[in-house]
Order: C-alpha cells, then structure tokens, then sequence
C-alpha cells in the first residue's frame, strides 16, 4: 500500500524488540510522527504537550509538528532533517549550531583546528535561500536533501562540525575545550519528551561520553548555541541552554527519531 488512509497508525518494527507507533502527519518532512516507543518490556508515550514547556528548543518544537505552516525549509526543520541523518550514517557525531555573524564561539574550540571553512561552506544556505524564494519542487528537494546529507556527513570526522544559524559551516573535526573564562560544567538538567519523565540535575557524565561531555560544556561557555550529539548506537541528545534553570538542558529525543 502506497498511500496510507489519512486516520491509522503504522507500526514500524526497527529491530527485534523495538517497535515504533506512528502516525501520518501529511506529506511534508518528516511525515509520520511518533506515538510510542516499545522496547522489551518498555513502553514510552510521546508526550507532545512538552513542546509547550518552558524553554524547549524550536527543534523539538518542530519534530512534533506543532506549527503545520512552518515551511519545510526553515531553520528548524533544517535542524531536524540535519539531526536524522546524522543519526543515519551510524557512526555517531556532534554538530555544534551558533549564531551568524559572531566569533564568540572561538574562544571555546582548540587552535589550530585542522578542518576550517574559509569562506565558509554555504551550499546548504544557498539552496536554503532559493528554495524559500520560489516554489519547491522535486529537483530542488533532492539537491537540499544531498546537501543536508553532505553536511551531517562531516560530523563521522572526530570532532565538531560548526555551522552558524544561516546554514553556513565554519568548521569541522574541532576539538571542544573550556573557554578561559569559565568553569567545567558541573552539572545539567537531563529531560525527555515522554509520558512521567520528571526533569533531573546530574552530573553530565551520566548522559554520556567525550562528545555529551564537549556539547555540555560548549552549550555552558556559548549559551546562545545549539549542540546536536549522535552516539553510535543511535541515541541522540539535543544540549540547549536554558534561561528559566540557568542551567545546560540535555533533551535525550530518541523516541522522536526512531
């Protein structure tokens, strides 16, 4: 069957023992969103009112479907398509996302970095901006999507690949260290958008290794940024500040992905 009815779920079967409920969301990207994620004996309901909460990251905000006029091509849909196919090519990544037209996020890389775009790469913007000046079409969709994929595929190299808000990458295979004039992060606020999670301060090994480790304290020292972590078992971990905890929040979204 081709064309699904538009009232029914779809369950996906990933691997033995993990299945995904969806549910058709239209034709745009990122069609199907997920209901529930079952695991052994594990069962996690989305819960799509935590795109509600304070300070949650558009990108989430997005993966939910919450604004059906955001345009495919937007900054955050950008960022969602970029965080699957990180996740795709298996060998886990780390993309760190800063503001355009700043420098300040040097001060929390090591130098000299062996991968620096000068200029900076800016396919990906380019096809941006076409696409948001003319009706898409099927051609224009496969050359963003081959971009995209271009792009995320930088993030295997060791390291992080940088990119500013305007889709411009600045860097990749950067080493993430602890600007001059701040502290180690010792702590942050861990989340997920599922059905009883309760928020928790831990400490940032607990939600993983060497690049949660670098997307936190990257996120802490640049709190206008965006890190987006892969590991190679496919969790995914979004770090985004937030203003209300003064606090790094790791918002693990696997069981929006999957």
């Amino acid at each position: 069957m081709r064309k699904l009815p538009d009232l029914c779920f779809v369950l996906e079967v990933l691997e033995p023992g993990l299945l995904v409920i969806k549910y058709s969301r239209g034709e745009a990207f990122g069609k199907f969103g997920n209901v529930a994620v079952l695991e052994g004996g594990e069962v996690k309901l989305v819960d799509e009112a935590f795109a509600n909460r304070p300070d949650c990251p558009q990108v989430l905000s997005s993966i939910f479907g919450f604004d059906p006029d955001q345009p495919w091509f937007s900054e955050a849909n950008i960022h969602i398509r970029l965080a699957a196919s990180i996740r795709t090519h298996g060998h886990g990544g780390l993309m760190l996302i800063v503001p355009a037209g700043q420098e300040r996020w040097r001060d929390s890389i090591s130098w000299p970095t062996p991968y620096v775009a000068t200029p900076a790469f800016s396919r990906l913007a380019e096809l941006t901006r076409r696409t948001s000046a003319a009706e898409p079409g099927p051609g224009r969709e496969l050359e963003l999507h081959r971009a995209i994929d271009g792009v995320a595929g930088l993030t295997a190299v060791d390291g992080a690949t940088v990119m500013n808000r305007h889709h411009e990458v600045l860097a990749f295979g950067a080493m993430v260290r602890r600007s001059d004039e701040s502290r180690s992060v010792g702590r942050l606020l861990l989340t997920e958008p599922v059905v009883g999670n309760v928020a928790s301060i831990v400490d940032p090994s607990v939600v993983g290794h060497s690049r949660h480790l670098a997307a936190a304290q990257f996120v802490h020292d640049q709190p206008d940024a965006l890190a987006l972590v892969a590991s190679q078992d496919g969790r995914f971990t979004v770090f985004a500040w937030s203003d209300a905890d003064e606090l790094v929040r790791a918002h693990r979204i696997d069981a929006l992905l999957l």
